[in-house]
């Protein structure tokens, strides 16, 4: 019992730390937020802080954890990796399920103790994913999602040493996931050490590719991070429902400044003046009425056919034969 009260008061003190800290950068960064702060600088008030702790993070990765978990994934093959993150997933869903109760949801949560049941029996210990052979879909939910559910907003993003990206709200109830989560009911000592240890090594193995992927297209890490870290965290508060519906009029030029519904309006009030052409067809046919004028050049035919009349002078020979040409004329007289 003494045992068990000890880690238990380390808790409950590490939670009033913790609770105390965010209450101060929380007022520190309301008194230093400008009046006319961007959506970024209110999402982000402690970017010059956050990016300190970022930077150290990454050091901190690309000098241990990353090669550790490069010898990690060279030396146990994707489905021994597999079998971990089942194994770590399926005790996550038994807090799953009592987080999807607190929300509401009680066919969800009944879903989520289900998994855990058939994959804690029939898939040793969640190793094997039996349930999703059955098509019962995973639904990981947190208490920091529970307090998303219940109106609390997110507040200003954090970035913590060693652990990362989260908010406000999400580090409040960081400490109570982690004294939930079924893997501290395991004996003291390295036991548990170790187990959240390999979690953390098979989580980096993981994301391997994605993080060199992320090195050759983002420009900027930390900004890139930081807005998936709030956009996926949104998405799942929602469960991916009620997005906002597509709006093709905010497609064309996000950038002009008057990108309001009613600019974007202005083209089908536009299509009267685009009939004007249609008016103007009259002008247009004014070149027909000219038509008369070019008419005249069938007129001119007949002294174009007078020159089947001067085809005699152009024959001499014929012409003295024929006793056509004239006598008085030049032609007469050199026949003579």
């Amino acid at each position: 019992m003494a045992g068990r009260a000890a880690p238990a008061a380390g808790l409950a003190r590490g939670l009033r730390l913790v609770l105390l800290v965010l209450m101060l950068a929380a007022s520190a960064g309301c008194a230093t937020l400008p009046p006319d702060a961007t959506p970024v600088q209110k999402a982000d008030p402690f970017e010059a802080w956050n990016r300190k702790v970022f930077d150290f993070n990454d050091e901190l990765d690309e000098a241990i954890l990353k090669p550790i978990a490069k010898v990690y994934a060279e030396v146990f093959p994707p489905i021994v990796r597999r079998g971990v993150d089942n194994f770590y997933a399926n005790m996550a869903d038994a807090w799953s399920a009592v987080n999807s109760l607190l929300q509401g949801q009680p066919f969800i949560a009944l879903q989520s103790a289900f998994r855990f049941a058939v994959n804690s029996t029939f898939g040793i210990l969640g190793i094997i994913d039996v349930a999703a052979d059955m098509n019962i879909d995973r639904h990981p939910e947190d208490f920091g999602q529970t307090l998303g559910v219940w109106g609390a907003e997110p507040g200003p993003y954090l970035v913590w040493p060693l652990i990362g990206s989260s908010t406000v709200r999400d580090s409040i109830a960081l400490p109570l996931d982690y004294a939930m989560s079924p893997m501290n009911l395991l004996n003291g000592g390295a036991t548990p050490i170790a187990i959240w240890s390999l979690r953390l090594v098979n989580t980096r193995a993981g994301l391997l590719d994605a993080s060199d992927l992320l090195e050759q297209i983002a420009l900027d890490k930390y900004s890139f991070i930081r807005d998936a870290y709030l956009q996926r965290r949104g998405s799942m508060i929602r469960d991916g429902e009620d997005e906002p519906p597509y709006d093709p009029t905010k497609d064309e030029d996000p950038s002009a400044p008057e990108g309001q519904t009613l600019p974007a309006a202005a083209p089908s009030q536009s299509t009267p003046p685009a009939a004007a052409p249609s008016q103007a067809m009259p002008p247009a046919a004014a070149p027909s009425q000219p038509t008369p004028p070019a008419a005249a050049s069938p007129q001119a035919a007949p002294p174009a056919a007078s020159s089947p009349q001067a085809m005699p002078p152009a024959q001499p020979a014929s012409a003295v034969q024929g006793s056509v040409v004239p006598s008085d004329s030049p032609a007469s007289e050199a026949a003579k």
